[in-house]
């Protein structure tokens, strides 16, 4: 990372698109931006969707998604790397192949279906994520829902040890989905016993909040912050972008990521 005053710390963000800005790609923008980092963003695949629904996923062609990937890499000095909804397990293929021989930190937020019910990834794809994808990842952040598809496990650390198992270095379980008075997050590493944070529960549903907590992990990584402290910060962070919520259509809420 250069200390220059006209760079910033670059964050590669390999995801997809929502048109209502509320997740994907522009969720990971306004996160990343917002620590004061770059994103340079590869979008695996356009989505039909608004606040209320999704209706189609529309996947990159795979070869034109790798040469974007490649010039970013021959391009730009990447510190940090977000991968979120991938979307088609070709493209998938084309990530591990492309990031196998990269050595910045891969924050993982295995976006299996969208909050308004639409699933964004079939068996195949989960199989190739945990054996391909989750070795090359620093963390992986699954709600409780997502950590119990890819697992088939429902006791919550009996999943995390399950994704550790295939490579991953850590692993962060949030509990938005659940119905609990507290939503309780847990982080989970090889070598460290499990941390808990526990946030108030926020009356609304949101849009995008796994996608914010994610980028902002990545953002704070890139920023040379050790991972239980970035952990911690995208926590807060998201939790206040989420507290000044706004309702700007007729669905969900969408975080605030410039709430500050």
């Amino acid at each position: 990372m250069t200390n220059s005053n006209n760079q910033k710390p670059v964050v590669l963000v390999i995801a997809g698109h929502d048109p209502s800005g509320g997740a994907g790609i522009q969720a990971d923008i306004e996160s990343i931006s917002s620590a004061g980092c770059h994103a340079a963003t590869v979008i695996t695949s356009l989505t039909t969707q608004n606040t209320n629904k999704v209706l189609d996923v529309m996947p990159q062609n795979p070869e034109p998604f790798r040469n974007q990937i490649r010039l970013i890499l021959e391009d730009m000095d990447i510190v940090a790397c977000k991968i979120g909804m991938i979307g088609d397990i070709k493209l998938l293929k084309v990530i591990v192949d492309e990031l196998a021989e990269t050595n910045f930190p891969i924050v993982l937020d295995p976006v299996m279906s969208a909050t308004t019910g639409m699933k964004f990834s079939d068996d195949d794809i989960c199989k190739k994520l945990l054996t391909s994808l989750l070795p090359l990842a620093t963390i992986i952040t699954p709600n409780s829902n997502e950590a119990r598809l890819l697992t088939k496990k429902n006791d919550l650390s009996a999943a995390a040890d399950i994704l550790m198992d295939y490579g991953t270095e850590s692993v962060l379980i949030t509990d938005t989905h659940d119905d609990t008075h507290e939503v309780i997050n847990a982080l989970y590493t090889k070598h460290d016993s499990s941390i808990e944070y526990h946030w108030e529960r926020l009356p609304d549903t949101f849009h995008g909040s796994g996608c914010t907590l994610s980028s902002r992990i990545a953002a704070l990584l890139a920023l040379g912050n050790d991972l239980k402290i970035s952990v911690g910060k995208a926590q807060e962070y998201t939790w206040l972008s989420l507290k000044h919520g706004l309702k700007l259509g007729h669905g969900q809420a969408q975080p605030n990521r410039f709430y500050e």
